[in-house]
């Protein structure tokens, strides 16, 4: 679908908004800290990953871990979580059935923190890229969410004008990325995220299935 100034558009966050992801991260996280003594709380994993952005295995250098220590920990992560996203459902409920009827009827892409590997991965089976006219994985930009790179991003490299978007987000941090952006914003509270706090958010929806109100379907 080819851009045209006026013509309504709907950025989505992927973790959380399309696919239930962020418990399997969540899980795959505190198991390697745990195995080296660092308890990783839910609560402490949506303040720090969700809510500010940060990785919490930033934390072992205070405990002496050098950084070559570290990223071996996030690999070993990383092959738990790819595991993870194998062996079980992801979308999330609606998703599918929302994506197809806005399919040619508004532009649609994906803005996410999700490295390629990860976001190719979990995308393997479901559908849900046959609806979207573009994704902006983690290696498209300099700065992760809540700086607003991913959706300047966006913007920049598929023509699009802001006054025309809106953004679906599920995380505080997402939400301050969409509106560092200068972008309308709404947020469905899902699953780690349903008790943040969403000040400054344009929406909150109750589900993905009320996307389509954002654009007065």
């Amino acid at each position: 679908m080819s851009g045209v100034k006026g013509q309504p558009t709907i950025l989505f966050d992927n973790d959380g908004v399309l696919v239930d992801t962020e418990h399997l991260f969540y899980r795959a996280s505190a198991e390697i800290l745990r195995g080296v003594g660092v308890e990783l709380t839910e609560r402490r994993f949506i303040e720090v990953s969700l809510g500010e952005g940060r990785s919490n295995f930033d934390a072992l250098r205070e405990r002496g871990y050098s950084r070559d220590a570290i990223e071996e920990l996030r690999a070993e992560r990383d092959r738990l979580y790819e595991r993870m996203l194998c062996e079980n459902e992801l979308l999330v409920e609606g998703a599918a059935e929302t994506l197809r009827a806005l399919h040619g009827r508004v532009r649609m892409g994906v803005v996410t923190s999700c490295r390629r590997r990860h976001f190719e991965l979990i995308h393997s089976r479901g559908g849900l890229l046959e609806w979207m006219e573009f994704a902006v994985v983690r290696e498209d930009y300099e700065r992760v969410k809540p700086a607003p790179d991913g959706y300047l991003t966006a913007l920049r490299r598929h023509g699009l004008d802001a006054a025309d978007c809106w953004v679906i987000e599920d995380s505080p941090r997402g939400l301050r990325a969409a509106k560092a952006a200068g972008l309308r914003c709404a947020v469905i509270p899902n699953g780690l995220t349903a008790g943040s706090a969403f000040e400054g958010a344009d929406r909150v929806l109750g589900s993905i299935r009320e996307a389509a109100a954002l654009v007065g379907m």
